[in-house]
């Protein structure tokens, strides 16, 4: 076993500023805007938010077969070579796509008979804000692969410090279109310090000539893990944003919409709080990994999920004793939470930290065909869930009720997808070192 630790504390501490950061942003968000919005409005700009989600399916996968073929080479110490030009297009492709996605919103807006430039303007920009973490998903991933965790996750807390001020003078009565201004300027600031540390790093560059041709060679030789990349992308995509349609078409704009926002909210931003923690031990469990080494993969798995307990443990604390103040400080006059809501997101909140940490170790150390078999399980269950709770005709209390059953039917087959794979190949690895086979690669 290796004597190096499993994390870096100094990195521990800035990961969970920005995991905090990101809860205490979406609650904060959704308190200035059920204050500052009409509840049509708010509802508007909460569909806005989960249409520029769905750009996640232009990355199929991409980024995470990057991320295996850019800490492989780290791991090794070899040059990155072409696999720098890769990355290099890949960025520019996705900045390309949230930009011309954001024109698209616009003109699709100001089609609208009832849309006044203004408004129109207001909405793309905050389409644009939640499209940008397309190429910021790149970017991440590609710093990680390289250990820049730390100048990364510096930069994420820099710009959420200020999404929180600008929310703030948001509510103090600063006007929607400057406020989205100064949100999307924050983006063009992290970004492009990012980019500079990464060109440093020769982790990204290259002329845009040879990157083209790098990237027809990459998906040539990378065809098989693409498609499974690309097969668990999209089935994430898709269970975590299909309900944002439905819900609008089933329930009505306002009052039902908010509701489902808000407790997805929750679940969502707790479900990145655990991220941030697996993104803790993604460098050790790779390493581990790559040198079959699986009782420290075992150990950091095992701690990844006693951290995680700590703020599952603090956010189910406050919705089972102060659910109504908590509830009805966020939403004020905009919507009533159903009380019934409490342990359906228990439920998610608990579920979610056995999956986010099972997925995690499945796609970091390449096991990009089992997560793809898992899309399925989650997509058939929960759209089926979808279909019996419109066949009930059943309220937003019970549509949510049976999306957490299938979710926690997917769950259960990750989890076991995660002992089957990574922790039993390194295991079998360990005790016949001659094979190999745990050398972080792709899995079929």
């Amino acid at each position: 076993m290796s004597g190096k630790r499993l994390i870096s504390f100094r990195y521990m501490a800035l990961r969970a500023f920005t995991a905090g950061a990101t809860l205490v942003v979406g609650l904060l968000q959704t308190f200035v805007f059920a204050r500052v919005l009409s509840p049509e409005r708010f509802s508007l700009f909460i569909f806005a938010a989960a249409v520029s989600y769905s750009l996640y399916l232009a990355d199929g996968g991409i980024v995470k077969v990057l991320f295996v073929n850019l800490r492989r080479r780290f791991l090794e110490n070899r040059p990155f070579g072409g696999i720098a030009n890769h990355a290099t297009i890949v960025v520019g492709i996705y900045f390309a796509l949230a930009a011309s996605a954001t024109l698209l919103c616009l003109f699709v807006l100001l089609g609208r008979s009832r849309s006044s430039l203004a408004d129109s303007g207001e909405l793309a920009l905050f389409f644009l804000f939640n499209a940008v973490n397309l190429p910021w998903l790149a970017l991440r991933n590609i710093s990680i692969a390289i250990d820049e965790f730390f100048y990364f996750e510096a930069l994420e807390a820099a710009r959420r410090a200020l999404n929180m001020v600008a929310l703030v003078a948001l509510l103090f009565g600063l006007p929607v279109l400057p406020f989205l201004i100064f949100l999307n300027g924050g983006w063009v600031a992290a970004i492009v310090a990012a980019m500079v540390r990464l060109r440093q790093r020769r982790a990204i560059g290259g002329r845009l000539r040879h990157s083209i041709v790098h990237l027809t060679v990459f998906f040539r030789s990378n065809k098989r893990q693409l498609l499974s990349s690309a097969a668990h992308a999209i089935s994430e995509t898709y269970i975590y944003n299909f309900a944002y349609f439905l819900v609008p078409w089933l329930y009505g704009l306002g009052a039902p919409t908010i509701v489902f926002d808000t407790a997805n909210k929750i679940f969502r931003s707790n479900y990145l709080i655990y991220s941030a923690i697996c993104d803790l031990f993604v460098p050790r469990q790779t390493r581990a990994f790559n040198d079959n080494d699986a009782p420290t993969l075992i150990r950091a798995i095992l701690l990844a999920m006693a951290m995680g307990a700590v703020p599952l443990l603090f956010v189910v604390g406050i919705l089972v004793f102060w659910h109504q103040p908590f509830f009805a400080l966020l939403l004020g006059p905009a919507a009533v939470m159903p009380p019934e809501i409490v342990p359906i997101l228990v439920i998610l909140l608990t579920v979610a930290l056995a999956k986010m940490v099972a997925y995690a170790v499945l796609i970091h150390c390449g096991f990009f065909a089992q997560a793809a078999r898992l899309g399925p399980v989650f997509v058939v269950a929960m759209t089926g869930a979808s279909l019996l709770a419109i066949g009930l005709k059943l309220d937003i209390v019970g549509f949510m009720a049976l999306n957490a059953a299938g979710y926690t039917i997917g769950t259960t087959a990750a989890f076991i997808a995660m002992i089957r794979g990574p922790i039993r190949v390194a295991s079998r690895a360990a005790d016949t070192p001659s094979a190999g086979d745990g050398k972080l690669s792709y899995t079929g």
